[in-house]
């Protein structure tokens, strides 16, 4: 071989070896993970959809971490906002009303826990929508992994809608969401056998099984086969939880979402 030659395969190897940079902003749906000249550019592009995930900040029993909600909507936002393919990501909301601090009520009885008071909650949402109709969205997506405050995301869709009547810009208040995991995805268990108390209704056998199919790292295995409490917080069982259940609640729940919010859009 040539010296020339030798250098020049030489040169080729290392050039193949180089890391190769992303290309950022390309992939990502997480309006947070975009600078603001690669969401301006989205945006003029036609990807005028938010979805704002709801979360919560609050104890699921022993085995379910207390950001459990925000890790599975953020997760499942994604989902949706990757099969609309219009569609961004805005940052989580974590802090939503859990119940009252004096004395404490429903939640706040459990440490970790984090509540705001309802108007708090929901001119949050209102500072939110506002923003993204000015930097030039047209469909303001609010789904909520948590069923206590679904009423307060329908108040701020018919807030802002009615304030908004003359101009191209709407809030959507997707209920389907959090429907979808207590129709759809409880029935589909129901016909594999699994009975109402081992379901739940909070941190039990759906429960469990919808975060190990989303992000097992908020489960803690090795406590799922404790015998479950209502003191600990646990309404429901379980110790039969698995990430094929929880598949049949992801589905449920993206399918359900993605029609509900194509349905909005038109509507609009």
């Amino acid at each position: 071989m040539r010296p020339g030659t030798a250098s020049l395969v030489v040169l080729t190897f290392a050039l193949l070896w180089l890391p190769v940079a992303p290309a950022h902003g390309a992939t990502t749906v997480f309006l947070d993970e975009l600078t603001w000249t690669e969401l301006r550019d989205t945006i003029a592009a036609g990807r005028t959809t938010v979805i704002v995930p709801i979360g919560g900040t609050e104890q699921s029993g022993p085995h379910l971490t207390l950001g459990k909600h925000n890790v599975r909507v953020r997760a499942l936002a994604e989902r949706v906002a990757r099969e609309l393919g219009d569609a961004l990501v805005a940052p989580v909301v974590a802090y939503v009303p859990e119940g009252g601090v004096s004395p404490p009520t429903s939640h706040m009885r459990f440490p970790g826990t984090v509540t705001v008071p309802v108007e708090t909650f929901e001119r949050t949402l209102e500072s939110a929508a506002r923003s993204f109709r000015l930097h030039g969205f047209r469909d303001i997506v609010l789904i909520g992994d948590h069923g206590g405050y679904q009423s307060s995301l329908t108040a701020v869709e018919r807030r802002l809608n009615r304030e908004w009547a003359a101009a191209p810009v709407r809030v959507h208040a997707v209920l389907q969401y959090y429907r979808a995991s207590e129709d759809a995805y409880k029935q589909a268990l129901r016909a594999r056998g699994y009975r109402d108390d081992e379901i739940g209704i909070h941190a039990g056998l759906a429960d469990a099984s919808l975060a190990l199919a989303v992000d097992p790292r908020v489960v803690r295995a090795d406590r799922l086969k404790d015998a479950p409490r209502a003191a600990d917080g646990t309404y429901g069982d379980p110790r039969r939880a698995s990430a094929e259940l929880g598949e049949l609640g992801v589905n449920a729940i993206v399918r359900e979402t993605v029609e509900a919010i194509r349905r909005a859009v038109r509507r609009r």
